[in-house]
């Protein structure tokens, strides 16, 4: 059996959404293994946020579910599995798989391109990644303007960029659910491309914003890192939003392991 039909085949369901049960490492490998057999694909990090615009937004869901892997990048999503009696081995979260994932691809000479971020961190990224990985081949950068998602000759621009360039992987840092619906829409250019969300993690990786230290990320508590250094921007998304989803989260969590018992 083929890496691709394993990775398909041995899933959960959360929530009503299906993540993919695999390590970090498991998910490199079937990325590297499908570019190989020349085919591209898409993983969504499913965070806690993104889980609960899933479950609050039909076509979000739908178009998040056309994703070849959908992981889980949040500790809560592993708790709940693990309350419903379907747990997963650990957290894939895009701003450690862009780390992973180029080490991997420069080990092979494959190439990259950087789309979004802030101001600059696409660039400053890229070149973090090149110095770490000499290997790796930077494809490009670029950083669309504010609201270019509302104008077809911004996305048409994006898409001329992106199959002159013809990268092997593409990291889209624009926040969800805006990197979704792009991938989306120019997946379907670059059947061979491999395509990740990754958020904020251009800023991780230039050293603009902090990462929160492994025991915070391992008790689940980065959100808390992530609120003390943005608390203006983010203070209703964790607080107001998510914090109430979570409860229910887990209540769903525990009703369906009594359920099965």
């Amino acid at each position: 059996m083929s890496i691709g039909i394993i990775a398909e085949a041995d899933a959960i369901e959360l929530h009503g959404v299906r993540l993919n049960r695999m390590t970090e490492a498991e998910c490199v490998r079937h990325i590297l293994a499908e570019s190989d057999a020349g085919r591209g694909g898409w993983v969504v990090t499913v965070n806690l946020d993104i889980l609960r615009r899933m479950t609050l937004d039909g076509r979000y869901a739908s178009l998040c579910q056309q994703a070849t892997l959908q992981v889980a990048d949040g500790m809560p999503l592993l708790w709940a599995a693990r309350m419903q009696g379907t747990p997963l081995p650990e957290r894939v979260a895009g701003s450690s798989v862009i780390w992973s994932l180029s080490q991997a691809a420069g080990l092979g000479g494959r190439s990259v391109f950087l789309l979004g971020g802030s101001a600059g961190t696409a660039d400053e990224a890229a070149a973090i990644l090149k110095k770490t990985n000499p290997g790796l081949q930077i494809a490009g950068t670029y950083r669309p303007e504010f609201g270019f998602e509302q104008e077809s000759g911004s996305i048409e621009r994006i898409r001329t960029m992106l199959v002159e360039a013809n990268p092997d992987i593409v990291f889209v840092a624009l926040g969800s659910p805006k990197q979704e619906h792009l991938i989306a829409q120019l997946r379907g250019d670059l059947p061979r491309t491999w395509w990740l969300g990754v958020g904020i993690s251009f800023s991780f990786v230039s050293g603009h914003v902090k990462r929160a230290p492994k025991w915070m990320q391992r008790c689940g508590l980065e959100w808390v890192h992530r609120l003390m250094q943005e608390p203006r921007r983010l203070a209703r998304r964790y607080l107001v939003d998510d914090l109430p989803f979570v409860f229910r989260l887990f209540g769903v969590a525990w009703g369906r392991r009594w359920s099965r018992s």
